[in-house]
């Protein structure tokens, strides 16, 4: 991977003389994976020379963050609070600058209803749909699927991560739980057209895409449990597609980056057919940061170390705030 410059960590008193939050943790269903994100980039700060100060979400984060005198946040964040606009909006009232993607683009990035439509808008394939919302549908209507769709489905909440909520639906019988486990999460569901083929994910760091990452669980599914269970799924870096495809996807990994607004990094999720035809499925502004996680997996395949990944990010916000 060509373009990146200098990929050192902190090579100036520039970061080492702020006082860094990070924040983790918080209330959300990603909260366990979100302290271990934080934690992971707590440790990479600490080795690069930096004050740093942990932070576990809660009501009297403003509070600390003004008595800590914090100058720049690290937000590793998941999921409702911190991965929707909203932390970030209190960030913009306390002038503190932080990492990641702003307020406008968090808010539109966790609603996978609005990202689709929005993408839809700008041409960017994304899979058939429907939303649902628990208070329109009668009895009868939890039994089936919206009528322009056909199985099999994936029905999901609306706004949530890490597959939390999430089944696939591949015959009638199943598709009651399925409705009822997603309204656990709240009550507007997206059941969308499930894609024979590939699971892919393409990081952007910086406005330029990572190199893609297939994602091959050992279950038929790529759930929660695929996801945080080691030797549960194989991660293939680079993917297995050819160049022609393998840009196309970083092409529209970083299109879809853009309409969203995002800034800083981000992860675009991928289904791809057996026709080779890439469909978006969602965006994730703030990405794991586990060491093990994806996006610090793409970045390494392209000769960036954790360390050095934790620093662009930060140097990111720093650039933004300037701006």
């Amino acid at each position: 991977m060509c373009g990146w410059g200098d990929v050192s960590p902190f090579n100036s008193s520039m970061l080492t003389n702020k006082k860094i939050a990070v924040l983790m943790g918080g209330a959300s269903a990603e909260r366990e994976i979100s302290l271990k994100s934080g934690r992971a980039m707590e440790a990479s700060l600490r080795r690069q020379g930096c004050t740093v100060v942990a932070i576990d979400l809660d009501e009297t984060v403003a509070e600390r963050l003004r008595r800590e005198k914090i100058e720049l946040v690290v937000n590793a964040l998941h999921g409702r609070g911190g991965e929707d606009g909203a932390i970030q909006g209190l960030l913009e009232i306390l002038g503190i600058p932080y990492t990641g993607s702003g307020v406008l683009a968090s808010a539109i990035g966790m609603n996978k209803v609005m990202t689709k439509r929005i993408l839809e808008a700008h041409g960017v394939p994304t899979p058939k749909y429907s939303v649902l919302r628990s208070d329109h549908l009668s009895a009868s209507g939890f039994r089936e699927l919206p009528e322009e769709l056909e199985g099999p489905v994936v029905v999901k909440p609306v706004s949530e991560g890490s597959t939390i909520g999430v089944t696939i639906v591949r015959d009638l019988g199943a598709v009651e739980a399925a409705y009822r486990e997603a309204f656990r999460h709240g009550n507007e569901i997206l059941v969308e057209e499930y894609i024979e083929g590939h699971e892919v994910t393409a990081g952007i760091l910086e406005e330029t895409p990572l190199p893609l990452i297939e994602i091959v669980p050992k279950d038929a599914f790529y759930d929660y449990r695929a996801k945080y269970t080691k030797e549960m799924t194989e991660y293939i870096v680079p993917a297995r597609f050819s160049s022609e495809v393998t840009k196309g996807v970083q092409a529209l990994a970083l299109k879809t980056h853009r309409i969203v607004g995002c800034r800083g990094c981000s992860r675009v999720d991928f289904r791809i057919d057996r026709g080779e035809r890439p469909f978006v499925l969602e965006i994730n502004t703030v990405p794991g940061m586990t060491e093990t996680s994806l996006l610090p997996k793409a970045a390494e395949a392209a000769g960036i170390s954790y360390d050095q990944l934790v620093a662009k990010i930060v140097h990111s916000a720093i650039e933004s705030s300037r701006r």
